[in-house]
């Protein structure tokens, strides 16, 4: 945006925070975020209240050069999310935009209409930011001329949000380790009774599918020997350490266990490149933290290169305070 500026360009902002539900909310509002963007852009930034209609074109069309105006959540219209052709063309039609660039690498893999839509109806340039091409640069880089072994980890609660990931992977990588709660559709599709896990019914004959790719691709595909199961979904539920063969009926796996957790970490130890996505289990729960925290502590010890992509692996290595120790932080999520 500095950039921009500097050339004399008049710049809408347009973002989100959070998850409204297609309707104002005013505490995802973009409000707060005034005061400290106007002091990394060395300017008053304006806030619009809205981020389509004529009271925003007016106040986009009479900014001047090297001006900033931020646009209301745009998620505050379901037409947002769902990539309306009108939202998308009222976007345009009210920021009065001649070019559009995208810095946004967190939401960029997502077709919504202020990151696909909006751009069939700017008569103009489109680009990726400098944000976007580092992120590009350096996971590309790393992935796709990659120093081996090249392993990818893949955590998570849902095996259908990581299939793309997966195949993917398994296409470029030596080894996939697998934890957190997608584990379960991959035990059901081998025969194993989960006991009250989460498992997506749908997804299971994916899962053995992909565990048939692997094979035949030659790729070291690990799913966790022993899990930590508990009663319940919570902090304080009652919990236990069981092979994959030995979960209860009702109880349900929420991290994986420490054999397995020694054995990813084994793995890691012994790669050249590590590209870390989704948690082992649910490490906002101490007790069902271990496995997630010895993978991180794996990754902060290792010689080689380490990615950390996804909202959940980020936390998990600041909160383990490895953050400063890893090769790249990507600030995208599912983007990664």
């Amino acid at each position: 945006m500095n950039f921009l500026k500097e050339q004399g360009a008049s710049v809408v902002v347009a973002t989100h925070i959070g998850r409204p539900k297609g309707e104002p909310d005013p505490k995802f509002s973009v409000s707060p975020v005034v005061g400290r963007l106007s002091e990394l852009l060395d300017t008053d930034v304006i806030k619009a209240d809205d981020c389509v209609g004529d009271d925003v074109k007016k106040m986009c069309d009479g900014m001047p050069k090297g001006g900033v105006v931020l646009l209301e959540n745009v998620r505050f219209h379901k037409g947002e999310t769902k990539n309306h052709e009108d939202f998308a063309k009222a976007l345009a039609t009210s920021s009065g935009a001649n070019a559009y660039v995208n810095d946004a690498f967190g939401t960029a893999h997502r077709a919504h209409a202020s990151t696909e839509g909006v751009v069939k109806h700017i008569d103009g340039p489109a680009a990726g930011g400098v944000l976007m091409e580092k992120e590009l640069v350096y996971i590309k880089g790393a992935i796709d001329a990659p120093k081996r072994p090249l392993t990818a980890i893949l955590g998570g609660a849902k095996v259908s949000t990581k299939i793309p990931v997966i195949e993917s992977m398994l296409d470029k990588c030596d080894n996939v380790l697998v934890g957190g709660g997608m584990i379960f559709t991959f035990y059901k599709a081998q025969g194993h009774s989960v006991g009250g896990s989460l498992i997506e019914e749908d997804y299971i004959d994916m899962a053995r599918d992909l565990l048939a790719k692997a094979e035949a691709k030659g790729v070291k595909f690990l799913l966790p020997k022993d899990v930590v199961v508990a009663d319940k979904f919570a902090a304080d539920a009652a919990f236990k350490n069981v092979g994959v063969d030995g979960i209860p009926d009702g109880w349900l796996g929420l991290d994986v266990g420490p054999e397995s957790a020694k054995e990813f970490s084994d793995v890691v130890s012994a790669s050249k490149t590590v590209v870390w996505n989704g948690p082992m289990g649910v490490f906002e729960f101490d007790n069902f933290a271990k496995g997630t925290f010895a993978v991180a502590d794996a990754l902060g010890s290792l010689d080689g290169i380490t990615i950390i992509g996804g909202g959940d692996s980020v936390a998990a290595v600041e909160k383990a305070g490895l953050a400063s120790k890893m090769s790249h932080i990507s600030t995208g999520g599912g983007a990664s």
